[in-house]
């Protein structure tokens, strides 16, 4: 009798010990004390500061921390437009860590009068009047028949095309991508490219970026300077096989 209460004291302590090693793992790890926490630390944000993130998470007033959990932090984070991943940690002290991976930004979409960013992932996202970015192309003049809606994907050809240009010009000489200012889709007609600092237009085409943009990499100190065929140009044609047209813009065919 004796060792059977002993056996039986023994599984109630075992499952004593497992809950409060549960309850340790899953709840309080993720809670924090009324009044401990005094700040929450954002980095890995360059689109947004901390101040904005903060706004649009409600997390801007103390007060507000009193009675939130990390997962409830982490989960309001998750929610914004621009962020893809986040780890929140608490130093134990007074503060909370935020880490935010931002999503990766290709390009500006401009709409009827109206901007919005796109991502890698051919996602539509919101584009904030404080938003700061740089280096950015736009993609202008889609087809009408392409409707934007925010954080719907917005993948067809010209797009995936216009893709290919920007990571071609990335790939192939910096400098042309950081100039590239405009991928003019012309509503699913020939794409024409306009680079800041530089005058003629170059008219690309529809397919082909790789070899295109290292022929305009052959070109690119011509055409910054406007030196040689450039001189006095007013587009440059790559739409034709193995060879670049250098000439005037009524028999480029733009119209």
């Amino acid at each position: 009798m004796h060792e059977r209460s002993s056996k039986i004291f023994g599984i109630i302590l075992f499952l004593l010990l497992v809950s409060g090693i549960i309850y340790l793992v899953f709840f309080s790890k993720g809670k924090i004390n009324n009044g401990e926490i005094k700040m929450i630390k954002i980095t890995g944000n360059n689109l947004l500061s901390q101040r904005e993130y903060l706004q649009f998470t409600k997390l801007d007033n103390i007060a507000n921390l009193e009675e939130l959990g990390l997962p409830v932090i982490k989960d309001r984070f998750l929610k914004h437009p621009y962020v893809e991943k986040v780890d929140v940690e608490y130093d134990g002290i007074n503060s909370v860590k935020v880490e935010l991976k931002e999503k990766n930004i290709k390009a500006v979409i401009l709409n009827e009068g109206e901007a919005y960013f796109i991502n890698d992932k051919f996602q539509i996202l919101p584009l904030f009047s404080n938003t700061k970015f740089s280096d950015l192309p736009i993609i202008s003049n889609l087809p009408d028949s392409q409707k934007i809606t925010v954080l719907s994907n917005l993948k067809y050809d010209e797009i995936v095309e216009a893709f290919k240009i920007i990571d071609a010009a990335k790939i192939t000489n910096e400098n042309i991508f950081k100039h590239l200012a405009e991928i003019n889709l012309r509503k699913g007609g020939d794409i024409i490219l306009t680079f800041s600092g530089v005058r003629p237009p170059i008219i690309y085409g529809k397919s082909g970026a790789a070899k295109k943009i290292v022929y305009l990499d052959i070109m690119w100190d011509d055409m910054v300077a406007g030196k040689n065929l450039i001189e006095g140009s007013e587009y440059i044609d790559l739409r034709f096989s193995n060879e670049i047209y250098v000439g005037k813009s009524e028999n480029a065919g733009l119209n």
